[in-house]
């Protein structure tokens, strides 16, 4: 058994679509600090199976993490299936809720007009 097991066990428990936890609440729940990497590198949240024992044991429960500000040290975990195995629909918002903040546009920036830049295949010709 992972020591993350109470972590999975709370999210299944739960069974909410959106459930926001700091990381304190998370090292109650599973008895122990979590690693310094936690605090300090954003990809230690990710979603990626293969990540870490805890990444596996909040996406057994049906859940991924989006949400995560470092800084604040909290995150949300949001419901991925049904009680039925069936994916849940994310809105469009939630969707792009995880590059909130990552990114700063100045008012006077059109994102539509052509920056004047040619840019060649990658085939090794230039």
């Amino acid at each position: 058994m992972s020591k993350y097991e109470p972590l999975k066990q709370f999210l299944v428990a739960k069974g909410q679509g959106a459930i926001p936890m700091s990381f304190e609440e998370i090292e109650r729940l599973v008895g122990e600090k979590l690693p310094p990497s936690a605090f300090k590198h954003r990809p230690w949240w990710s979603n990626n199976p293969s990540n870490s024992v805890i990444t596996r044991a909040w996406l057994e429960a049906g859940y991924k993490t989006s949400s995560v500000d470092m800084a604040g040290r909290k995150l949300i975990f949001r419901k991925t299936e049904d009680l039925y195995g069936k994916k849940v629909s994310l809105s469009l918002k939630d969707r792009f809720r995880n590059l909130r903040g990552t990114i700063r546009v100045t008012v006077d920036v059109d994102l539509t007009e052509p920056v004047g830049e040619t840019w060649h295949a990658v085939d090794g010709s230039i």
